[in-house]
């Protein structure tokens, strides 16, 4: 492998980590505002329904927050799949990534 292709592959994995990071943060925001825990007690393994107390009607509106801050679109049938902060910050940004490519085509 090239110099230069080592770097862009490190600039790539530091950008990704990076997006990773600021939508994790950001996802911990909105789950902390609907459902009252506050941002320190939300870390990556809590269950939104055992350990956050999430309901049907808060997991919409975290949904709904979600979509909007990121202008993307979940599925509704992904929203009971994602159980866990983890699961929503790799959906949220596998839903960019999907977005930043299809975007680059257009």
């Amino acid at each position: 492998m090239s110099h230069f292709k080592k770097i862009y592959q490190l600039s790539k994995e530091n950008i990704t980590t990076t997006m990773d990071h600021n939508v994790e943060k950001t996802i911990v925001t909105i789950i902390s505002d609907v459902s009252g825990f506050d941002e320190d007690e939300i870390t990556s393994e809590k269950n939104f329904f055992k350990d956050l107390e999430v309901d049907s009607i808060k997991a919409i509106e975290i949904t709904v927050a979600i979509e909007k801050k990121f202008k993307v679109s979940v599925r509704d049938e992904d929203v009971p799949k994602i159980t866990t902060v983890r699961e929503a910050v790799e959906l949220v940004s596998k839903l960019l990534s999907q977005k930043n490519s299809a975007d680059v085509k257009s």
